[in-house]
């Protein structure tokens, strides 16, 4: 049970896994949870709804351009956009029976009745794009020669708000950052070259969940708590893209854009019953995105499905000379991630299942599946790695990449060059800016080092994250290996692999589980093809139940 010490360090420092604090093992325990996770009270927030933003001025600029949209009309869209994937939705568009308007105008529609002050609120939107309509209407007109540019053209996507973005502020949800008016984020220029609509901006775990340390994940100064549709304010959301996941799983977005460090795309994707994909570092551009660690940030997709996962992949790629581990990919042999999913995909695949998940039945009937799809599995015991210094190499990036990041990214009003000038900042408005305290952000100004002692820290946690996946690959001649959630995402972090997590079921408490796909870097299309494959073959997501 090492391993899941090392998460739990990890994650708890992160704050991406749910529960990990009270994670406990209890070998007499049969139900589908192997670690017996227990159901936390989450009803004890000390802020619940936003004391910054109200729904009527998240609204403000959009409610007259909605008037001229009815519930009747809504109804009568439901069938055609609601749980559908981004191929059906585009067929629909091009048959003429929906408009990218008509769309944009269904999930703006959901976000109203849904989302805030409401007694299903969910907290998931921070701020909506006042231009989102009109984009749509622009769209229309450049689809009238029927020819698609990309499948992402016209599609209402969300970013995480840590993601920089015209027409709406930047604010990681910290107070501090509440009037961050930025450029584009890289990212977010391509999925507008590739016609993309930028809906909104989606709540998080402030400061991407590396702020307050004892702090719920899901929670922001300025968007309030996110709430899980599965279980609201019983079920974690889990973190730092938290308002990503929930999103997604409420069917506000055709799909959402997230970001992690070490589990903040697989652990609120998993727990919102969700596709989340955590690529090689570097595969997609970090820059304008306000960073954690610019040694393991990663930007990554969150959607229902693979496929549409794979199509706001392709969508955001692209070689920026701006960020140092940007990979170019113009020279990958193939058209497109999208292109080449394939029900077929895990005939001969050899994967390693971990031995001690085997005792979950929900992992236990995902690894059938996979079997009966025509894939060899290889039960293993992964020797327990150590990962040291983990939190020192957050803080020390932390400290260096947030000071570029207000000097190269950050909006021209922003007065702050240092972490240390946000924390004196939060001091002096702690009531509304840091109701759980900040001393994760306390901890990175007090950390430093030499750049030896640095660069020996992240040579040796690269070297054993890899050794964690590669000795058993190696011996068993492996193609993947087969994980839960998000419990092995600090070893694949500082391996820099790629995660892919998608639906595997519902504990008998109705919390989401996913099957976490992990292999060597730049596997994405491989990861997305055996997803595809189990996923078609299981077909296990459920929507919400309030959320039809």
């Amino acid at each position: 049970m090492r391993y899941l010490l090392i998460v739990v360090l990890a994650l708890c420092v992160v704050g991406c896994k749910n529960d990990v604090k009270s994670t406990e093992i209890n070998t007499e325990d049969t139900s589908n949870d192997i670690s017996a996770i227990s159901t936390k009270d989450f009803r004890d927030f000390k802020v619940l709804d936003s004391e910054i933003l109200s729904k009527a001025s998240i609204w403000k600029d959009l409610n007259n351009q909605l008037e001229d949209f009815s519930e009747a009309q809504y109804k009568t869209l439901k069938a055609l956009v609601l749980n559908q994937d981004i191929p059906t939705i585009q067929a629909h568009i091009y048959s003429g029976k929906l408009s990218c308007e008509e769309l944009t105008k269904f999930y703006l529609y959901r976000i109203r009745e849904f989302d805030r002050e409401h007694d299903l609120s969910l907290n998931a939107v921070i701020a909506l794009n006042p231009n989102a309509i009109k984009q749509a209407r622009d769209k229309d007109r450049e689809l009238l020669n029927r020819k698609l540019k990309h499948p992402i053209f016209g599609m209402p996507i969300l970013l995480k708000d840590n993601i920089n973005t015209k027409y709406m502020p930047t604010t990681a949800g910290a107070l501090a950052l509440q009037n961050n008016n930025t450029n584009d984020a890289f990212i977010t220029k391509q999925l507008k070259a590739n016609g993309a609509i930028i809906l909104g901006k989606a709540n998080l775990s402030e400061w991407a969940y590396f702020f307050c340390g004892d702090c719920p994940s899901g929670y922001s100064a300025i968007g309030g708590q996110t709430l899980n549709p599965y279980g609201r304010r019983i079920i974690d959301t889990g973190g730092s893209s938290s308002g990503s996941g929930v999103a997604v799983a409420a069917n506000f977005c055709v799909a959402a854009v997230g970001s992690e460090t070490a589990g903040s795309i697989l652990s609120p994707a998993s727990q919102n019953s969700a596709v989340g994909l955590k690529p090689t570092i570097g595969l997609l551009s970090r820059t304008g995105i306000i960073p954690i660690s610019s040694t393991l940030d990663t930007p990554g997709p969150i959607s229902k499905n693979v496929i549409d996962n794979a199509i706001l992949l392709d969508a955001m790629l692209g070689y920026d000379n701006a960020d140092f581990k940007s990979i170019n990919t113009d020279d990958f042999d193939m058209i497109s991630y999208h292109s080449v999913l394939s029900k077929n995909k895990l005939e001969g695949k050899r994967l390693g299942a971990i031995k001690e998940f085997m005792k979950d039945t929900l992992y236990a009937n995902a690894v059938n599946v996979l079997k009966s799809q025509g894939a060899t599995i290889i039960e293993i015991e992964p020797e327990a790695v150590e990962l040291p210094d983990f939190l020192r190499l957050l803080n020390l990036d932390m400290k260096v990449d947030l000071a570029h990041y207000f000097k190269s990214s950050a909006g021209k009003g922003i007065p702050f060059k240092t972490i240390e000038d946000v924390i004196a900042f939060n001091e002096s408005n702690k009531e509304k800016a840091m109701p759980y305290g900040q001393k994760l952000f306390e901890g990175v100004s007090n950390d430093s080092s030499t750049k030896e002692e640095f660069d020996k820290i992240k040579a040796v946690l690269k070297t054993n994250g890899k050794a964690y996946f590669d000795a058993p690959m190696t011996t068993h001649n492996l193609d993947g290996i087969l994980s839960i959630n998000n419990y092995h995402a600090a070893e694949a972090a500082v391996a820099e692999y790629p995660a892919l997590t998608v639906p595997m079921g519902y504990t008998n408490e109705g919390e989401p589980k996913g099957l976490t796909f992990i292999s060597k870097p730049l596997t994405e299309a491989k990861l997305l093809q055996w997803a595809f494959a189990y996923e078609q073959a299981s077909k296990m997501r459920v929507t919400p139940e309030n959320y039809n």
